[in-house]
């Protein structure tokens, strides 16, 4: 007898194949707007220029995109997290205070964003639990922001991806790129997370729970709010790390409060003992004063949060 089907551990999978993320919006005749965050939104066709997105059918959402003829689809640029928050949770008015104007259909476009697509609706589909919306492109702004993107319970930006570094003989441009600070920061980067997150992942952990758990590690608790602020992560996502870290036993509830058990200290101090050991491994051959002046740097930067 095949064993049930785990529709979680299916979910978690399909959170290893990195996405955008998008607010979709549309209005309905009497001007009542909607708008919801979404990561199912993909190409069809060029000729026609046809898109598509998917909605829950229990969305309270969905009765206006059915009545409206038009959507908007816009892609978020990577520090609009807080607009990604607002349009997944629930709310009477998701569009006070958000700087919008309106497209074709009353659909609203908001500011700044990566790109934006407005769409004639075109087509809808029956898909499982979900509705697929297929909309035929009417218009839409390019506007080169790097986007915003999804992965494995996250929020993630665009890293370009160097296979080679550029040998000591190098073209004019490869001389000029040892030189540029972003590009010898991104290769930084991508050559420290390889030798760091399978580790991590090793544990049997997925990133959004090991990056709770190390949020946590210094803290008697922290209330879902205060979590949301430190962790780059969607309030859905960070409810869901929770009750699968309760599940494992790492994590309790105290009064509202997320703590870490005995055994989820024990774990969380052995994430730190991976990334130590990678800091180690990489910064090992540096000096204390190149290591200070080096942290001194990284903190003078200023940090800005989306």
């Amino acid at each position: 007898m095949p064993s049930p089907f785990d529709s979680r551990a299916f979910r978690r999978a399909l959170g290893n194949f990195a996405t955008g993320v998008t607010v979709i919006t549309a209005a309905d005749a009497d001007g009542h707007k909607v708008g919801v965050t979404a990561n199912s939104f993909n190409s069809v066709s060029l000729d026609p220029p046809l898109i598509l997105w998917s909605i829950d059918k229990r969305s309270s959402s969905h009765a206006v995109f059915e009545r409206a003829g038009h959507f908007a689809v816009n892609v978020l640029a990577a520090d609009q997290i807080d607009l990604s928050n607002t349009f997944a949770r629930p709310s009477d008015d998701r569009f006070a205070g958000i700087e919008h104007c309106l497209g074709e259909g009353g659909a609203p476009l908001l500011a700044d964003c990566a790109a934006r697509f407005r769409c004639e609706t075109f087509q809808q589909l029956d898909g499982g639990d979900h509705w697929i919306l297929i909309g035929k492109v009417l218009a839409f702004d390019d506007l080169g922001r790097a986007p915003l993107l999804y992965h494995q319970g996250g929020y993630c930006m665009v890293l370009a991806h160097t296979r080679m570094a550029p040998s000591q003989g190098g073209s004019y441009l490869q001389g000029r790129l040892q030189h540029n600070l972003y590009y010898l920061m991104t290769q930084a980067l991508r050559s420290y997370q390889a030798g760091y997150q399978p580790q991590q992942l090793a544990t049997g952990l997925r990133t959004s729970e090991a990056r709770l758990l190390m949020v946590l590690e210094h803290d008697a608790g922290l209330a879902l709010p205060e979590l949301l602020r430190e962790v780059a992560m969607p309030e859905r996502e960070v409810a869901e790390a929770i009750d699968s870290l309760s599940r494992k036993g790492l994590v309790a509830d105290d009064n509202g409060r997320v703590c870490l058990t005995e055994a989820g200290r024990e774990q969380t101090e052995g994430l730190w003992g991976i990334a130590q050991a990678r800091q180690e491994a990489v910064f090992g051959g540096f000096s204390v004063e190149q290591m200070e002046a080096f942290k001194a740097v990284l903190r003078a930067i200023p940090f800005k949060v989306g």
